[in-house]
C-alpha cells in the first residue's frame, strides 16, 4: 500500500513550523510530506526593514530549508496556482514556469499573503512593495542610487524630488521601514559632502486616524514621537490619489515631488484562496478552531490566509495575520493532521498574544510585551530579543547577531549591490499576482480539459 501524501503549501512561519513538526514526529513509513515553495528558505519577514537599511544581510534572515540532513520533506520549487478540492490535486508553477498537479490525500494550506494594493492610477507601476527579499534588497539599491543621481545632479529640482521619499502604510511594516530607511539616509548623506541633509524629507502616511492603533493610544503617540523628532512627516488621515513616475498625488492634493513611493498599506490573503471556490472572511478561509476546512476531509488551513478563531479573545474574533501565531498555529495543525492519520481527536487552536514589538532603529522602540508599555532602550531590548530568539536556526541567530554589532560598531558603508541594474522593477514584477488560476481553470485542467493562459 502507498503511503498517505501530505502536501503542504507555503513555506512562510505557519508552513515550515509545520513541516518541522510533521517530520519530528511522524515515522518514515507514516506518510510522505511535500512542500510546495518558489524558494528553498523561510523568510524571517519581520526584520525585513533591517535588510532594506543594511542593518542586516539578506542571507541572514533566509533560513534554509535544507541545511540539516535530517529532514526529509521533498521540495517541489514553485508557486501553488490552483487547489481542486474535490479531485484532490494541487496545481503548480514551477519556477521554470512548468505546470505540473500534484495529487495529495491530506494539504495544508498555508500561502501567506500578498501586498494588498488598491484601484490608484500609477500605484502598481511606479511604487515598491515591502514584502520580499527582493523588493528589500531592491529598495536599498535605489535609495542609495537616489543620493548618488542627487549629487551628481545640478538641478535643484532633480535634487529635491530625488531626496524625497513617501511610505504609505502606517502599521509595523510601514513605520519600521521609513524609520529604518530614514536612519539609513541620515548616516548616508555625510559623505556627500555636496548635499544639503535638510533636501532630505521622509514621508509616512495612512489613511487611518492613528498610527499603529494595536499598541495604544499612549504607544502610538511615542512612536510618532519619535519619528517626529528625526524629520519624518508623519500624515494620518491620507492616502494616495496618483502615482507618477516624478511625483506622487496625496489625497489632501499635496504634490509631492519624488522618486520613491514605497507602499506598505497592509496585506490581502494569497490569490489561491480564491481557487478553491469556499467560504471566506474577508478574504481568509473560513476553518474551524482545529483549523479544517468544513465540508472537506483532509484540508487544512492557517496563517495569513485562513480566518483561525481566537478562542483566546472570544466573541467571534479571528487570529491576527501575525508570525506569532503563523508559527504557533503551524505546530498545532500539524498535531491535527497525525491526529487524522491514527484516528485521534484533533485539538481547537489557542494562544494568549504575547504582545507587540516595533524596532525603529538604533535605541529607538517601542514595545508591549504581556500588556506591559515600553519605550527606547528597554523597549529594543524586548524588540530585537523577541526577533532574535524566534530565529529557527542557531547559524541564524549567530548571523543577525553578527550584524546588528558589525553594524553598531563600524556602521554602512552605502554600498550600491547592482541588484537588477538598468532595469526597473516594481511592485507588479516581485509578487507575480497574476499567475493563479480562476476555479473554473483548475477544474478544466484536473478533468483534462485546455486551460487558458492565467
Amino acid at each position: 500500500m502507498t503511503r498517505p501524501r501530505i502536501l503542504v503549501v507555503g513555506a512562510g512561519f505557519a508552513g515550515v513550523a509545520c513541516v518541522r513538526r510533521l517530520e519530528r514526529k511522524l515515522a518514515p513509513t507514516e506518510a510522505d510530506v511535500t512542500l510546495v515553495t518558489p524558494q528553498s528558505y523561510q523568510l524571517y519577514l519581520p526584520l525585513l526593514p533591517q535588510v532594506a537599511s543594511g542593518v542586516l544581510t539578506p542571507q541572514s534572515i533566509a533560513l534554509s530549508l535544507r541545511r540539516s540532513k535530517k529532514y526529509r520533506t521533498r521540495i517541489i520549487p514553485g508557486g501553488a496556482i490552483g487547489v481542486d478540492l474535490k479531485s484532490k490535486v494541487c496545481v503548480v508553477q514551477t519556477i521554470t514556469d512548468k505546470i505540473v498537479d500534484e495529487p495529495y490525500d491530506y494539504i495544508v494550506l498555508a500561502p501567506g499573503s500578498v501586498t494588498r494594493t488598491f484601484d490608484i492610477p500609477g500605484l502598481t507601476e511606479h511604487a515598491f512593495g515591502m514584502k520580499t527579499l527582493a523588493e528589500a534588497a531592491y529598495v536599498r539599491d535605489h535609495v542609495i542610487a537616489q543620493l548618488d543621481l542627487a549629487d551628481a545632479s545640478d538641478d535643484p529640482a532633480e535634487r529635491a524630488a530625488r531626496l524625497q521619499f513617501v511610505v504609505v502604510g502606517g502599521g509595523y511594516a510601514g513605520t519600521e521601514t521609513a524609520a529604518c530607511l530614514q536612519r539609513l539616509t541620515h548616516a548616508a548623506v555625510q559623505r556627500y559632502p555636496r548635499l544639503d541633509p535638510g533636501l532630505i524629507k521622509w514621508h509616512l502616511i495612512d489613511i487611518a486616524p492613528k498610527l499603529m492603533p494595536e499598541l495604544g493610544e499612549k504607544l502610538g503617540r511615542s512612536a510618532q514621537e519619535i519619528l517626529g523628532r528625526r524629520g519624518i512627516q508623519v500624515s494620518l488621515g491620507v492616502s494616495i490619489d496618483k502615482a507618477g513616475a516624478e511625483e506622487v498625488t496625496f489625497t489632501d492634493g499635496r504634490v509631492v515631488p519624488t522618486h520613491t513611493l514605497i507602499w506598505t498599506a497592509g496585506v490581502v490573503a494569497s490569490p489561491l484562496i480564491g481557487t478553491l471556490g469556499a467560504e471566506t472572511v474577508r478574504g481568509r478561509l473560513a476553518v474551524t478552531p482545529e483549523m479544517c476546512l468544513p465540508g472537506h476531509d483532509g484540508v487544512f488551513a492557517l496563517g495569513d490566509s485562513a480566518a483561525v478563531p481566537d478562542l483566546a479573545k472570544g466573541d467571534g474574533a479571528v487570529c491576527p495575520p501575525t508570525a506569532q501565531h503563523a508559527m504557533r498555529q503551524g505546530k498545532s495543525v500539524a498535531d491535527n493532521v497525525i491526529a487524522t492519520l491514527r484516528g485521534t481527536p484533533m485539538r481547537p487552536y489557542v494562544h494568549r498574544d504575547l504582545g507587540l514589538v516595533v524596532d525603529l532603529g538604533g535605541k529607538d522602540a517601542v514595545s508591549k510585551p504581556l500588556g506591559i508599555e515600553l519605550r527606547g532602550v528597554p523597549a529594543q531590548a524586548v524588540a530585537r530579543g523577541y526577533h532574535w530568539s524566534a530565529l529557527r536556526t542557531n547559524v541564524a541567530k549567530a548571523r543577525v547577531m553578527t550584524n546588528w554589532l558589525l553594524n553598531a560598531v563600524a556602521g554602512d558603508d552605502f554600498v550600491r549591490t547592482g541588484f537588477q541594474a538598468r532595469k526597473p522593477a516594481r511592485l507588479k514584477d516581485f509578487e507575480f499576482t497574476d499567475a493563479y488560476l480562476t476555479p473554473e481553470q483548475v477544474r478544466a485542467r484536473v478533468e483534462g480539459g485546455t486551460v487558458d493562459s492565467p
